[in-house]
C-alpha cells in the first residue's frame, strides 16, 4: 500500500495538515475514524487507522454467527469500503512514544517502521484474559472474534458427526459434552445459542439421542448475566436449567489438560470442546507506551476523551473504549463506563467532535450517557432484556435483541445483509453442515501427493515372490 510508504517517509503536519493517527478499527476506531471523515475535508488533515484486521466486528452478532443465523461476512465492516479518504494501514501497533508522537507499526510482512503524528486516538480495545489454568491455552477457543465463533461453530458440528459413527461409549460422551467457561454477556449468549443449535442439529442425526447432548456452564461467581440485573439473570439461569444445561456457579476450572475437565467442586469428566468466554482485559499493548495506566492496565482519560494523567491533560492524546477508564458522569464520582458497544459508539462520536474542535480552535464537550441497559439473545424465539429498568423475557426481548443490533450495526449494507440472513432461515430450516476443514483446507491436496503403493507384479503374487 502506497499510503505505509508515505507514512515512513512524511513528517506530520506536512502540507499544514495534522496527521491523526487512530490505532484500532474496532467500534472506537471505525466510528471516529467516520467521524472525522465527514467533518474534515481531506485538505484539512490526513487521517490513517492502523489494525491487524482490515474490519470492524460486530460482536453481539458472533453468537447469531455460530448458530448459523447470520453469515460470518455479513457481521464484520471493512474499514477500506467504508472509510473513504482515509489512510487504512492493516498492521500491528507494537509501542508508541507520545513525548516524541511517534508510533512504531509492525506490519504484516516486512520490518517494523514508525509513524508520526500529532494526534493519536487509542483504540486498542481489549483482549481474552487468559488465566493460568493447566491445559487452557492448548485446549480452549476464546470467542472474541469472527474466526474463532466461525471455528467454534464448525467444531460443535463437527463433534456431532463424529459422534454419529462412533461406538466407543466413553468417546461418544467425551464428543457430546461441550464446557462453556464464563457466565457474562458474551459466555451466555454463546452457550445459550449454540445449545439451541445443537438441539436442532441433532434432529438429523437418528443415532444420537436428545439425552446425550451434555452442556456445561461454569462461572466463578453465584450468578449470571450481570449486564441485565440480578432478577433476570436468575430467570436466564432457571431457564438454561429447564433446557438441560449444567450451570455450576461458584465453581472454577481448575485444569482441562487433554479435555480432562476438573473443576473445584471435585467434578471430573473429559470434553473436546471447552469455550472460555471468562472475562477481557485491556490490551497488553498500552504497557509499550508511555501514557498514563491505572492500576487494571487502563488507559486514563478524562471525561472529554483527553488522555490525563497526574500531571494533567496529555496533549494530543485521546482514548475511548474497552482500553480505557472512562469516567461516567451518570453516576457516582469514581465510576467508570462499562466495557461496552452502547459506550464505545457513542463515546467515539462524542471524540471525533471533540478533535475537530480542538483543531478549529473551539471548546470540547464532555462525554455523558445515561446507559439503556442490556439485551441478550438466548436462541429462536428466546430472550432477556432490561430497558431502563423495563425487565422483558421471552419471545419480546428476543425481538428487541434484533431490533436493536439491526440498527446498530454500521452501514447499510451490513444491515439490509443481516435481514435478509433472518429472512432466509424463517423460511428454510436452520444450516447445521460443518465445514471443519475450513481451517485445513490444504489438507486434502496434501494427501493427493502422497506416493502411491507400488503395483504389485503380474500374477498377483507378493510383492519380491
Amino acid at each position: 500500500m502506497t499510503a505505509t510508504t508515505s507514512l515512513e517517509t512524511t513528517p506530520p503536519a506536512a502540507n499544514g495538515r495534522p496527521r491523526i493517527l487512530i490505532l484500532g478499527g474496532g467500534y472506537v476506531g471505525l466510528y471516529t475514524a467516520m467521524g472525522l471523515q465527514k467533518k474534515l475535508s481531506r485538505s484539512e488533515a490526513q487521517i490513517v487507522l492502523v489494525d491487524p484486521r482490515p474490519y470492524m466486528t460486530y460482536q453481539p452478532f458472533l453468537p447469531e454467527l455460530a448458530a448459523g443465523s447470520i453469515e460470518p461476512r455479513h457481521v464484520v465492516v471493512s474499514h477500506r469500503h467504508n472509510l473513504k479518504g482515509v489512510d487504512v494501514v492493516t498492521a500491528a501497533v507494537t509501542g508508541l512514544r507520545h513525548a516524541d508522537k511517534v508510533a512504531t507499526i509492525k506490519p504484516q510482512q516486512g520490518e517494523e517502521f514508525e509513524v508520526s503524528y500529532d494526534h493519536v486516538v487509542i483504540a486498542l480495545g481489549s483482549v481474552s484474559r487468559i488465566l493460568p489454568i493447566p491445559g487452557l491455552v492448548e485446549t480452549a477457543i476464546g470467542f472474541k472474534t469472527v474466526e474463532e465463533a466461525t471455528a467454534t461453530r464448525n467444531h460443535i458440528l463437527d463433534r456431532l458427526d463424529a459422534a454419529a459413527s462412533l461406538r466407543d461409549p466413553a468417546a461418544r460422551t467425551r464428543a457430546l459434552t461441550f464446557v462453556f467457561v464464563g457466565g457474562g454477556y458474551a459466555g451466555i449468549e454463546a452457550l445459550a445459542e449454540l445449545e439451541d443449535l445443537v438441539r436442532d442439529a441433532v434432529k438429523i442425526h437418528p443415532s444420537i439421542d436428545q439425552s446425550e447432548i451434555k452442556f456445561v456452564l461454569v462461572e466463578a461467581l453465584n450468578r449470571i448475566l450481570p449486564e441485565v440485573g440480578p432478577e433476570m439473570g436468575t430467570w436466564t439461569l432457571q431457564q438454561l436449567r429447564e433446557r438441560g444445561i449444567d450451570c455450576r456457579l461458584e465453581t472454577f476450572l481448575k485444569s482441562c489438560e487433554d479435555g480432562h475437565i476438573v473443576l473445584s467442586d471435585g467434578t471430573e469428566f473429559d470434553t473436546d470442546t471447552v469455550v472460555w468466554t471468562a472475562g477481557v482485559k485491556s490490551n497488553p499493548v498500552l504497557g509499550s507506551t508511555d501514557l498514563p495506566l491505572d492500576k487494571l492496565g487502563r488507559l486514563t482519560v478524562r471525561a472529554d476523551l483527553r488522555v490525563a494523567g497526574e500531571d494533567g491533560i496529555v496533549e494530543g492524546a485521546w482514548g475511548a473504549g474497552d482500553a480505557c477508564a472512562v469516567p461516567d458522569l451518570t453516576k457516582e464520582p469514581g465510576a467508570f463506563c462499562a466495557p461496552n458497544a452502547q459506550h464505545a459508539v457513542r463515546e467515539s462520536r462524542q471524540m471525533a467532535k471533540n478533535i475537530v474542535a480542538v483543531l478549529h480552535g473551539e471548546p470540547v464537550v464532555e462525554y455523558k450517557h445515561k446507559y439503556a441497559g442490556s439485551v441478550a439473545s438466548l436462541g429462536i424465539g428466546k430472550g432477556v432484556a432490561t430497558i431502563y429498568g423495563v425487565k422483558i423475557k421471552g419471545f419480546p426481548a428476543w425481538m428487541m435483541h434484533r431490533g436493536y443490533h439491526l440498527m446498530a450495526i454500521p452501514t447499510f449494507n451490513r444491515k439490509f445483509r443481516v435481514l435478509l440472513d433472518w429472512v432466509g432461515q424463517a423460511a428454510f430450516r436452520r444450516d447445521t453442515v460443518a465445514i471443519g476443514r475450513l481451517e485445513r483446507p490444504r489438507e486434502e491436496f496434501v494427501s493427493s501427493a502422497v506416493k502411491p503403493p507400488a503395483p504389485r507384479p503380474a500374477g498377483g503374487g507378493a510383492p519380491g515372490a
